[in-house]
């Protein structure tokens, strides 16, 4: 878990769902992972940096732009305009009302295994939620058992969450199910890089999110021949390591010395164990 001694405690403890695996649980829950500062403005992603200007000091504002820019990334392949959208892996909904307002879809729901992360969106999107009930809501749900009926979405977006799902081809059989026939997919995540040697050894080794379980070792193949067998077409992996892994690095730099943990994810990429992906897929 990333945390630091500014780091403000979390809510009151729910009693542990058994669906949800403990790291998991303890990380989105009472450990309030949004609260951290590293992820300042609580969108909880590593950030897409390709705008930021890495060659001066890096301030909040930078972090927060890096951040919504990963949703905006992600957002330009799944085209949720004027259609019905749903987020998988939400957390405090902060990208669900970005889409809201930059991207004009119908109506989008954000779905989250926690309960406290739907609690949280619930509460940083109060305003949203009361001027536009019709457009946007949040509901709890697992990635491999969406709370939605067939066909209901035009697109499903995920934003670094499928790190964390247990079961690949579930979430890629129910992310056909949800979407209408030619509806959209855009996953952005971090997943080992094919032909790794011994990659989920190596991580844990690196990584303390890997060693504790929170972080799933699988290389994107697992996700995009999932996706192929669920049925859908066009299904792409490219990489966003660049815009991602040395930004990531420049920002951990102000809170973390070379050589702790958190420096190791730049390492692991420049080994050539792990990257970030944008995965984008078509339901025929």
């Amino acid at each position: 878990m990333l945390k630091d001694e500014s780091g403000r405690p979390g809510e009151p403890a729910e009693l542990p769902d058994p669906g949800v695996r403990p790291a998991v649980w303890e990380t989105y829950g009472p450990a309030d992972l949004s609260a951290v500062p590293v992820f300042a403005g609580g969108f909880i992603n590593f950030g897409y940096w390709e705008s930021v200007d890495l060659g001066r000091p890096l301030s909040q504002d930078d972090r927060i732009r890096s951040e919504q820019d990963l949703y905006r990334h992600v957002l330009d392949a799944a085209d949720p305009r004027g259609g019905r959208a749903v987020e998988v892996g939400c957390g405090l909904g902060l990208g669900c009302a970005l889409a809201l307002e930059e991207y004009g879809p119908a109506q989008v729901t954000g779905v989250d295994v926690h309960p406290q992360q739907i609690q949280r969106a619930c509460q940083a999107n109060a305003a949203l939620l009361a001027a536009r009930p019709d457009r946007l809501s949040f509901t709890r749900g697992a990635a491999e058992g969406l709370p939605s009926g067939d066909g209901e979405f035009d697109c499903l977006y995920s934003v670094e969450a499928a790190q964390h799902f247990p079961d690949l081809p579930a979430f890629a059989r129910e992310a056909a199910r949800v979407l209408r026939p030619g509806g959209r997919l855009a996953v952005a995540s971090f997943f080992t890089v094919e032909g790794a040697e011994a990659p989920a050894e190596r991580l844990a080794g690196l990584l303390d999110s890997y060693a504790s379980g929170l972080d799933i070792a699988r290389p994107v193949s697992h996700l995009t021949e999932a996706l192929g067998e669920a049925g859908f077409a066009d299904v792409r992996a490219a990489s966003i390591g660049p815009q991602v892994w040395p930004g990531w690095d420049r920002w951990l730099a102000r809170l973390w010395e070379p050589g702790t943990w958190p420096r190791n994810f730049l390492a692991a990429w420049q080994q050539q164990i792990l990257d970030y992906y944008l995965v984008t897929a078509r339901r025929p």
